[in-house]
Protein backbone atom coordinates (compact mmCIF):
# COMPACT_ATOMS: atom_id res chain seq x y z
CA UNK A 1 0.00 0.00 0.00
CA UNK A 2 1.41 3.46 -0.91
CA UNK A 3 2.26 5.67 2.07
CA UNK A 4 -0.26 8.24 0.80
CA UNK A 5 -2.99 5.69 1.58
CA UNK A 6 -1.87 5.29 5.20
CA UNK A 7 -3.76 7.05 8.00
CA UNK A 8 -2.32 10.53 8.55
CA UNK A 9 -1.09 9.67 12.03
CA UNK A 10 1.07 6.85 10.66
CA UNK A 11 2.76 8.61 7.76
CA UNK A 12 6.45 9.34 8.44
CA UNK A 13 6.43 12.90 7.12
CA UNK A 14 3.38 13.92 9.11
CA UNK A 15 4.71 12.22 12.26
CA UNK A 16 8.01 14.07 11.88
CA UNK A 17 6.23 17.43 11.64
CA UNK A 18 3.94 16.76 14.58
CA UNK A 19 6.26 14.81 16.91
CA UNK A 20 9.79 15.55 15.76
CA UNK A 21 12.37 13.51 13.83
CA UNK A 22 13.49 11.66 16.95
CA UNK A 23 10.36 9.50 17.04
CA UNK A 24 10.98 8.02 13.60
CA UNK A 25 12.82 4.78 12.90
CA UNK A 26 15.83 4.66 10.58
CA UNK A 27 13.61 3.22 7.85
CA UNK A 28 11.06 6.00 8.24
CA UNK A 29 13.72 8.73 8.07
CA UNK A 30 15.22 7.11 4.99
CA UNK A 31 11.78 6.80 3.39
CA UNK A 32 11.29 10.56 3.73
CA UNK A 33 14.51 11.10 1.76
CA UNK A 34 13.52 8.54 -0.87
CA UNK A 35 10.06 10.18 -1.15
CA UNK A 36 8.60 7.55 -3.49
CA UNK A 37 8.67 3.81 -3.88
CA UNK A 38 8.30 1.55 -6.89
CA UNK A 39 5.41 -0.45 -8.33
CA UNK A 40 3.99 -2.50 -5.51
CA UNK A 41 6.52 -1.31 -2.91
CA UNK A 42 6.34 1.80 -0.75
CA UNK A 43 9.25 4.03 0.15
CA UNK A 44 9.25 2.36 3.58
CA UNK A 45 9.62 -1.06 1.93
CA UNK A 46 12.56 0.19 -0.14
CA UNK A 47 14.15 1.78 2.91
CA UNK A 48 13.90 -1.44 4.92
CA UNK A 49 15.42 -3.44 2.05
CA UNK A 50 18.34 -1.01 1.77
CA UNK A 51 19.00 -0.98 5.51
CA UNK A 52 18.96 -4.77 5.53
CA UNK A 53 21.45 -4.87 2.65
CA UNK A 54 23.83 -2.23 4.01
CA UNK A 55 23.30 -3.15 7.70
CA UNK A 56 22.91 0.46 8.92
CA UNK A 57 22.29 4.05 7.86
CA UNK A 58 26.01 4.71 8.07
CA UNK A 59 26.79 1.74 5.86
CA UNK A 60 24.22 2.93 3.34
CA UNK A 61 25.40 6.54 3.23
CA UNK A 62 29.04 5.52 2.82
CA UNK A 63 28.50 2.74 0.29
CA UNK A 64 30.14 2.97 -3.18
CA UNK A 65 27.99 4.67 -5.81
CA UNK A 66 27.98 1.65 -8.13
CA UNK A 67 26.66 -0.57 -5.32
CA UNK A 68 23.98 1.95 -4.41
CA UNK A 69 22.75 2.19 -7.99
CA UNK A 70 22.18 -1.57 -8.00
CA UNK A 71 19.44 -1.15 -5.41
CA UNK A 72 15.88 -1.29 -6.83
CA UNK A 73 14.25 2.13 -6.88
CA UNK A 74 17.47 4.05 -6.23
CA UNK A 75 18.37 6.15 -9.27
CA UNK A 76 20.60 9.22 -9.68
CA UNK A 77 18.04 11.64 -8.21
CA UNK A 78 17.51 9.66 -5.00
CA UNK A 79 21.24 8.97 -4.77
CA UNK A 80 21.89 12.71 -4.93
CA UNK A 81 19.42 13.30 -2.10
CA UNK A 82 21.14 10.70 0.10
CA UNK A 83 24.58 12.12 -0.67
CA UNK A 84 23.37 15.62 0.17
CA UNK A 85 21.93 14.43 3.50
CA UNK A 86 25.20 12.71 4.43
CA UNK A 87 27.23 15.80 3.54
CA UNK A 88 24.92 18.07 5.56
CA UNK A 89 25.51 15.82 8.55
CA UNK A 90 29.28 15.98 8.11
CA UNK A 91 29.27 19.75 7.72
CA UNK A 92 27.13 20.22 10.82
CA UNK A 93 29.59 18.12 12.82
CA UNK A 94 32.54 20.02 11.31
CA UNK A 95 30.92 23.30 12.36
CA UNK A 96 30.41 21.96 15.88
CA UNK A 97 34.04 20.82 16.01
CA UNK A 98 35.37 24.19 14.86
CA UNK A 99 33.45 26.03 17.58
CA UNK A 100 34.17 23.70 20.49
CA UNK A 101 37.15 23.34 22.79
CA UNK A 102 38.47 20.01 21.56
CA UNK A 103 39.70 18.95 24.99
CA UNK A 104 36.65 20.08 26.97
CA UNK A 105 34.26 18.55 24.42
CA UNK A 106 36.12 15.54 22.94
CA UNK A 107 32.91 13.88 21.75
CA UNK A 108 32.50 16.56 19.07
CA UNK A 109 35.85 15.63 17.53
CA UNK A 110 35.24 11.92 17.88
CA UNK A 111 31.79 12.03 16.30
CA UNK A 112 33.15 13.99 13.34
CA UNK A 113 36.06 11.60 12.81
CA UNK A 114 33.89 8.51 13.17
CA UNK A 115 31.35 9.78 10.65
CA UNK A 116 34.02 10.98 8.21
CA UNK A 117 36.45 8.05 8.39
CA UNK A 118 34.90 5.20 10.38
CA UNK A 119 33.26 3.66 7.32
CA UNK A 120 36.30 3.85 5.05
CA UNK A 121 37.30 0.48 3.56
CA UNK A 122 41.00 1.44 3.74
CA UNK A 123 43.00 2.53 6.74
CA UNK A 124 43.27 6.31 6.74
CA UNK A 125 45.52 8.37 9.02
CA UNK A 126 44.26 11.80 10.04
CA UNK A 127 45.64 14.71 12.06
CA UNK A 128 43.53 17.28 13.90
CA UNK A 129 45.56 20.44 14.51
CA UNK A 130 44.71 22.52 17.58
CA UNK A 131 45.48 26.08 18.59
CA UNK A 132 46.89 27.09 21.98
CA UNK A 133 43.23 27.53 23.07
CA UNK A 134 42.44 23.95 21.90
CA UNK A 135 40.35 25.14 18.98
CA UNK A 136 40.47 23.05 15.81
CA UNK A 137 42.61 24.75 13.17
CA UNK A 138 42.34 22.04 10.53
CA UNK A 139 41.63 18.37 9.96
CA UNK A 140 43.98 16.83 7.44
CA UNK A 141 44.25 13.38 5.92
CA UNK A 142 47.94 12.47 6.03
CA UNK A 143 47.88 9.12 4.27
CA UNK A 144 45.66 6.32 3.08
CA UNK A 145 46.68 2.68 3.04
CA UNK A 146 45.17 -0.77 2.63
CA UNK A 147 42.56 -2.77 4.49
CA UNK A 148 45.04 -3.59 7.26
CA UNK A 149 47.77 -0.94 7.35
CA UNK A 150 48.69 2.64 6.59
CA UNK A 151 52.10 4.33 6.52
CA UNK A 152 52.72 7.62 8.27
CA UNK A 153 55.85 9.69 7.76
CA UNK A 154 57.06 11.68 10.75
CA UNK A 155 58.56 14.40 8.59
CA UNK A 156 55.26 15.06 6.80
CA UNK A 157 53.36 15.28 10.09
CA UNK A 158 55.86 17.78 11.50
CA UNK A 159 55.78 19.91 8.33
CA UNK A 160 52.00 19.96 8.31
CA UNK A 161 51.71 20.80 12.02
CA UNK A 162 54.15 23.70 11.65
CA UNK A 163 52.35 24.94 8.54
CA UNK A 164 49.13 25.16 10.52
CA UNK A 165 50.95 26.77 13.46
CA UNK A 166 49.51 24.06 15.73
CA UNK A 167 50.16 24.02 19.46
CA UNK A 168 48.96 20.43 19.78
CA UNK A 169 47.70 17.55 17.66
CA UNK A 170 45.14 14.76 17.87
CA UNK A 171 45.96 11.80 15.63
CA UNK A 172 43.42 9.28 14.42
CA UNK A 173 43.17 6.31 12.12
CA UNK A 174 40.40 3.87 11.32
CA UNK A 175 40.30 0.08 11.54
CA UNK A 176 38.13 -1.19 8.64
CA UNK A 177 38.06 -4.61 10.33
CA UNK A 178 35.98 -3.15 13.15
CA UNK A 179 38.58 -4.19 15.72
CA UNK A 180 38.77 -1.43 18.33
CA UNK A 181 41.93 -2.57 20.12
CA UNK A 182 45.08 -0.67 19.05
CA UNK A 183 47.85 -2.88 17.72
CA UNK A 184 51.41 -3.00 19.01
CA UNK A 185 52.45 -1.17 15.85
CA UNK A 186 49.89 1.56 16.62
CA UNK A 187 51.39 2.05 20.07
CA UNK A 188 54.98 2.10 18.83
CA UNK A 189 54.13 4.61 16.10
CA UNK A 190 52.38 6.85 18.63
CA UNK A 191 55.47 6.96 20.83
CA UNK A 192 57.64 7.84 17.82
CA UNK A 193 55.34 10.62 16.62
CA UNK A 194 54.87 12.03 20.13
CA UNK A 195 58.64 12.33 20.62
CA UNK A 196 59.11 13.91 17.20
CA UNK A 197 56.38 16.50 17.82
CA UNK A 198 57.80 17.38 21.23
CA UNK A 199 61.10 18.36 19.59
CA UNK A 200 59.28 21.29 17.94
CA UNK A 201 57.22 22.08 21.07
CA UNK A 202 54.01 20.53 19.77
CA UNK A 203 52.07 18.26 22.11
CA UNK A 204 50.41 15.03 21.03
CA UNK A 205 47.11 15.17 22.91
CA UNK A 206 45.62 11.85 21.83
CA UNK A 207 45.59 9.11 19.24
CA UNK A 208 42.19 7.67 18.38
CA UNK A 209 41.44 4.32 16.77
CA UNK A 210 38.14 4.70 14.91
CA UNK A 211 35.55 2.15 13.86
CA UNK A 212 32.00 2.60 12.63
CA UNK A 213 30.64 2.52 16.16
CA UNK A 214 33.27 3.88 18.53
CA UNK A 215 36.69 5.42 19.17
CA UNK A 216 39.45 4.03 21.39
CA UNK A 217 41.54 6.76 23.04
CA UNK A 218 45.24 6.33 23.81
CA UNK A 219 45.02 9.17 26.34
CA UNK A 220 42.20 7.45 28.22
CA UNK A 221 44.24 4.23 28.27
CA UNK A 222 47.10 6.17 29.91
CA UNK A 223 49.41 5.65 26.95
CA UNK A 224 50.10 9.37 26.46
Amino acid sequence: MPITDWPLGERPRERLILQGAGVLSDAELLAILLRTGTAGRSAIDLARDMLSHFVSLGGLLHAPVNELLEQPGLGPAKLAQLAAAAEIGRRCLAERVSQANALSHPDAVRDYLRLSYGFSVRETFVAVYLSAQNRVLAVEELSRGTLTEVRVYTRELIKSALRHNAASVILAHNHPSGETEPSRADRDLTVTLSKALSLVDIRLVDHLVITTTCCTSFAERGWL
